[in-house]
């Protein structure tokens, strides 16, 4: 490539002049190529540690002048014929020029200047993207892609210097990130190390410090175990990993690929060496934990933050901490933990005012809210600055806000707009039944009255408190508390949380209250005044609609709570049936999913149906991420972090409960439904009240506060359903003695209660313990594992895919079940590419996971080409491309142009195993419709009326040829009763009814259970363009033999007594063939070809009536009716792949200007004669036929018993297919170049299928 010009002092140190000129020099680098010797290894090395850019670029052209002494590069190449490109073009368009000139400095300048024309035009064709990476980063992506073998689409996004140890032995060298591989170089004294693992298969990555490795990176896959140590910086260096690894099973969870955040704002100074694909990844991690923190909606995105001051009127103090400002939120974090925290949504903002600045009070900024509260900061650095962001924000927030009434615009910085009274505002009172929204809600179905309230109001009996005695005191209080709170730390969103939020939480939220703070604290109250009449819309599109996920509601929906008075009647029920199928047709891709319906019950009982949907939003898309898709990957998760905890915290119960396997059954049924399932109802809300402000840590740290207090039972227990009992009964009996609502029978307890019921525990004792013992787990932390934790899961559940998908093939395909392994990951890591690097192929479509484990990982046919290319035990040359755009045709049973794994495997088994007649039978269907595609044989769609169906061919793949031969017009204008008629039943049920027929779909499924084996007689003839196909596939195959002489020998004595062989039967069926053909005519056949028939008429099909298009055939004709099988196939040689001509001598000179080699003998034909345009002429001439675009022999045709028992008579034929491959050495071969397949292939069209 060409290089800005740039200056070298010393042109000779470490480089060899291998060419020169007046005015330029090529060199090569020591070490590189021939020799070397001791010079070249310390070279090498030098250049690896020193990451020198020779290692990937060993030529170099360099500029020099006569009288100067200083050099300067233009341009570098990987390989010699690179740089030798650069220098011819050097010699043939400047040497003249340079000559001219008289002084040197001109000279110079030219060069340069010329150069850097050069290198101009060349960006020009680059896309623009390109050039927010620094210049020093691009050479380290250039370098990589060199060293590994990479295509375009894979981008570095960090390298780093470190030691990789193999053995006791430190290499050092270079680790490079790139977004699907993790790849790592080093050459030491001529010892070469190259690693390349893909992101997908790492199945363990963690940073450990041992006596043997000091603070090293630990990396393990299925097979192999890495450390990695010696970084400048390990944290940062592990984190890009962690984020890497964790998008990578983000791809296999849901397949959502890797794409690049093209908004971010671009850096003032770009870091010499970060690149923006790195810049995007450290934004997306602030960015999760910014929502995280602050619980708010998934698109919102921080734009900075800074350190400030926050003035808290409660306790009359500057708290220090971190104020972060993103387009719709401004947010505060104090340093201390549980300090302070406040959210303030923009919409709420009216005036952000700058105060004059103080020695107590410097730089501070008052931010004011429609619900009339005064936010202070104060030491911010950047204040000007940072009040022109916010504005900014605030322009672009909406102006009138839903659920308010006559609001207005915010003002910057103007105190005239604080004497005009401030508008309502819903946050005031955000779920309370009279509040603007609830009564504005324009709900669809108008007399239902579950859509503005909670259910609870309406079934719960309204007695006065005063009646409850002592719990209604006790409620009292709590809502006087909760008030006296309000009204210290504010209302609604802005509210401050502190340390006594938690506390009072903790205490358990009066009832009157719960659903306005569930709001509040899962950020659903966010997401719900910002998307009014959204679930209205959502209920209004989904009613009616039915799918999988509406079938597996209803069957929940009277198991939902149905102890709960609200949920025995149709009111309840149609609420929860309205809220669970809407959130399902809000994401598909969870749908429903059991334990749903329980959760959603409870939400419902606290607050309006609008109210649960966005709360059920906040819970399975933020709060518990993946756990209600159709893998509860998520609590899978958790459970793995829950067995991490219980080893750290109850390390003597660890063992015993690995022993009983409890643990897994727990956290499907506790964390699931949070513990709604397995207590009684008024202890379970508390809970679910904690989790709403703390997230899952309370889930767990109630968890094991459960198993610590039952420990010794535990320890005396002898299997699962004991353990498991003795819980289920502790649990029955957390009781809730505040509980204000009347105790509901709880299900669970009746099922397992015993004589002895085990002593009370109240919840709020069971919580405090809890937090006593265990509360030092951090949500930072529990994220920390979660990422550990996924990947082990993931991957186990990959294993689990992997080992079904093969336990559905087939015993007798041939394979071991390693080798089917093997191929399974090969086969997943082609699917995979696809979406890494493949942007144009949309083919293969994104994976569902909710498909069965054999669809789920499917290609499509540049992919299959690839892998065929390297898997196939015939290797065809240049010819290999085509045989495998056959062999996926043949293999698409259902042409839809993507094969699974079940279809690919049934492939290559056909090539590897069966015996001599197997493997002929592959390669010779390879050569007949639907695997020789019509291009390939021009006139098969010309001839297809002429093609008749097989007497037997059901078993075939080629049973419906018609299909393939027929444009869908010409199949639709067939009345039905011809279609069944033809035996096209399928087609005829497929087009002409809208409901499926099931009874259909049953008889093909006791179809393919069937053994149907296919005999020889099954397989219809070949005519002589088929025939030329065949033969050229076979040469082509001998191409890289060891016997390849001896093989071309034999084919051409088979193949000269097969035309022979052709010629006779040619006669015969001249003979025999008139009286079927007759019987043709007289059902409205077209006759025999004639030379200008009507294209119209050429498309029609075989009647109903004629006896060789019934699927059953007619057996009273004998063998007429295959012997008169006839194919018009066109075929000129225009185009790759199309066949050559089969002609006799005459023919030849009539029609076609092409040299022909007639075989006489077995010795007559040489290897080199067998050029693509071999023409192989029998003994006999036969009269012309005339034919449009070509002439080819149409009464030819060679049966598939004929061509094995030619080739029967030669024995180094039957050896070299006779011979066993081992599928295991391509599998590897393939692993090492699956990262190196051209990117071209990424813009080939997929093949036709049929």
């Amino acid at each position: 490539m060409w290089l800005s010009p740039e200056e070298v002092l010393v042109a000779n140190a470490l480089w060899v002049t291998e060419r020169a000129n007046p005015f330029f020099v090529l060199q090569r680098r020591r070490g590189h190529g021939k020799g070397g010797g001791l010079t070249g290894l310390l070279v090498g090395t030098l250049d690896v540690v020193l990451d020198s850019s020779a290692r990937v670029a060993p030529y170099r052209i360099l500029h020099q002048t006569q009288d100067s002494q200083v050099y300067w590069t233009v341009a570098c190449g990987s390989s010699r014929k690179e740089i030798t490109k650069h220098w011819e073009w050097l010699e043939n368009n400047l040497l003249q020029t340079l000559s001219i000139f008289d002084s040197e400095e001109d000279i110079t300048t030219f060069v340069k200047g010329k150069i850097h024309g050069i290198i101009a035009e060349e960006n020009k064709n680059l896309q623009p993207q390109g050039d927010e990476d620094p210049g020093k980063f691009k050479e380290a992506e250039l370098k990589m892609r060199k060293q590994f073998g990479m295509p375009e689409g894979e981008k570095l996004v960090n390298y780093y210097s470190c030691s990789y140890w193999k053995g006791r032995v430190p290499r050092q060298g270079w680790l490079y990130l790139t977004v699907n591989h993790l790849c790592f170089y080093s050459f030491l004294l001529g010892k070469e190390v190259s690693l390349v693992v893909q992101w997908v298969d790492i199945t363990r990555l963690e940073k450990n410090a041992t006596l043997l490795f000091p603070e090293s990176i630990r990396v393990d896959t299925r097979d192999q175990e890495l450390f990695f140590s010696m970084f400048l910086n390990i944290g940062e260096t592990f984190k890009l990993m962690e984020q890497l690894a964790n998008l990578a099973m983000r791809q296999l969870l849901d397949s959502e690929g890797f794409l690049e955040d093209k908004a971010l704002p671009r850096p003032i100074r770009p870091h010499r060496n970060i690149s923006a694909l790195k810049r995007d990844l450290d934004a997306r991690a602030k960015n999760e934990c910014y929502r995280a923190t602050f619980r708010l909606p998934r698109d919102e995105r921080l734009d900075g933050h800074t350190s400030c001051t926050l003035w808290t009127p409660f306790n009359k103090l500057h708290i220090p901490g971190q104020m972060f400002i993103s387009n719709n939120y401004i947010c505060f974090a104090s340093k201390e933990e549980d300090a302070c925290h406040l959210i303030i949504p923009l919409r709420e903002v009216t005036i952000v005012e700058k105060a004059d600045s103080s020695s107590v009070l410097p730089s501070p900024l008052s931010i004011s809210t429609k619900s009339k509260m005064t936010f202070l900061f104060a030491n911010l650095k950047d204040r000007d600055f940072l009040v022109q962001r916010i504005s900014d924000f605030l322009q672009k927030t909406p102006s009138k806000q839903p659920g308010s009434i006559g609001s207005r615009k915010a003002s910057v910085v103007d105190p005239s707009t604080e004497s005009s009274p401030a508008p309502q505002e819903v946050s005031e009172q955000p779920a309370s039944p009279a509040s603007p929204l609830s009564s504005r809600q324009s709900f669809c179905v108008q007399e239902v009255p579950t859509a503005s309230q909670g259910l609870l109001k309406l079934f719960q009996k309204n007695s006065p408190m005063e009646d409850l005695g002592a719990k209604g005191a006790k409620e009292k209080m709590k809502e006087e508390s909760w008030h006296i709170h309000f009204f210290e730390y504010g209302r609604g969103v802005c509210m401050y949380r502190t340390a006594k939020t938690r506390a009072l939480v903790l205490k358990g939220i009066p009832e009157s209250l719960r659903g306005e703070l569930w709001l509040l604290f899962s950020g659903a109250w966010n997401e719900m005044v910002t998307h009014p009449g959204y679930y209205a819309e959502l209920v209004e599109k989904s009613t009616g609609k039915y799918s999988l996920a509406t079938e597996e509601i209803e069957r929940d929906l009277h198991r939902s709570m149905p102890e709960h008075p609200a949920f025995q009647n149709e009111l309840g029920i149609a609420a929860l049936r309205r809220v669970l199928t809407a959130y399902a047709f809000r994401n598909p891709t969870i749908g429903y999913c059991q334990a749903m319906n329980i959760v959603t019950s409870v939400l419902l009982l606290y607050g309006s149906e609008e109210e649960a949907f966005w709360l059920l939003v906040a819970l399975c898309e933020r709060m518990l991420p993946d756990y209600y898709n159709t893998r509860v990957v998520g609590a899978l998760v958790d459970q793995g972090i829950f067995e991490e905890l219980t080893r750290d915290f109850l390390p003597q119960l660890s063992e015993k409960m690995q022993d009983l396997g409890v643990i897994s059954s727990i956290s499907l049924s506790w964390f699931l439904t949070l513990f709604l399932s397995v207590m009684p109802f008024e202890s379970a809300v508390v809970i679910v009240d904690c989790f709403f402000y703390e997230g899952i840590k309370v889930i767990l740290q109630v968890a094991l506060a459960v198993l610590d207090a039952n420990m010794e039972q535990l320890l005396g227990c002898s299997d699962e359903g004991e353990a498991m009992t003795m819980l289920g009964r502790y649990l029955d009996n957390v009781v809730n003695k505040q509980s204000v609502s009347p105790p509901i029978p709880h299900l669970h307890a009746l099922l397992t209660s015993g004589d002895d019921p085990p002593a009370e525990m109240d919840i709020f004792e069971l919580l405090k313990v809890s937090y006593e013992k265990f509360s030092s787990l951090r949500a930072e932390d529990i994220e920390q594992m979660r990422f550990k934790q996924r990947l082990k899961v993931i991957q186990s559940l990959e294993d689990t895919a992997k080992r079904s998908v093969v336990r559905a093939i087939p015993v007798d395909i041939g394979f071991s079940i390693e080798e089917l392994e093997d191929l399974y990951m090969v086969f997943k890591a082609k699917h995979l590419a696809s979406q890494y690097w493949g942007c144009s192929r949309t083919m293969a479509g994104r994976r569902d996971p909710s498909l069965p484990y054999l669809e789920q990982y499917r290609i499509d046919a540049s992919q299959f080409r690839e892998l065929f290319a390297s898997l196939t035990p015939w290797a065809c040359g240049s010819h290999t491309p085509v045989l495998a755009g056959r062999m996926f045709r043949l293999l698409d049973k259902n042409k839809d142009s993507l094969i699974n794994f079940k279809e690919f495997v049934t492939g290559m088994s056909g090539m590897y195993h069966g015996d001599l007649t197997e493997k002929l039978k592959v390669l010779y269907k390879l050569h007949l419709p639907p695997a020789l595609s019509p291009e390939e044989a021009e006139s098969a769609l010309e001839a297809a009326h002429y093609f008749t169906e097989d007497s037997s061919s059901e078993a075939s793949p080629l049973a419906s040829d018609l299909d393939l031969f027929l444009p869908w017009e010409a199949q639709e204008a067939l009345p039905q009763e011809e279609q069944e008629g033809s035996g096209s039943e399928e087609r005829g049920e497929g087009k002409g009814t809208s409901s499926p027929d099931y009874r259909h779909y049953l008889r093909m499924w006791a179809k393919e259970k069937e053994a149907q084996k296919e005999t020889i007689k099954d397989l219809p003839k070949m005519n002589q363009e088929q025939f030329i196909e065949l033969c050229k596939t076979l040469y082509n195959m001998f191409s890289e033999d060891p016997m390849e002489q001896d093989l071309y020998h034999a084919i051409a004595t088979v193949a000269s007594l097969l035309l022979r062989i052709g010629e006779v039967g040619k006669k015969f069926s001249a003979r025999t063939g008139r009286k079927p053909r007759d019987c043709a005519t007289e059902e409205d056949e077209p006759p025999a070809p004639e030379p200008h028939q009507d294209a119209a008429r050429e498309l029609q099909p075989p009647a109903a009536g004629d006896p060789q298009a019934k699927a059953g055939g007619d057996t009273h004709l004998g063998k007429a009716p295959q012997e008169t099988q006839v194919v018009v196939e066109g075929g000129s040689g225009e185009g790759q792949g199309s066949p050559s001509q089969l002609l006799s001598d005459d023919e030849t000179k009539d029609d076609m200007s092409m040299s022909s080699y007639s075989v006489v003998s077995t010795g007559s034909l040489q290897c080199e004669d067998l050029a693509d345009d071999t023409v192989l002429v029998g003994g006999e001439a036969c009269s012309p036929t005339a034919r449009i675009g070509g002439t080819v022999d149409t009464d030819w045709c060679i049966s598939f018993e004929q061509i094995l028992a030619s080739i029967l008579t030669e024995s180094v034929l039957v050896n070299f297919f006779e011979k066993r491959m081992d599928v295991g050495l391509k599998i590897k071969d393939q692993k090492k170049v699956e990262r190196q397949f051209s990117t071209a292939s990424d813009h080939e069209q997929p093949g036709v299928s049929g």
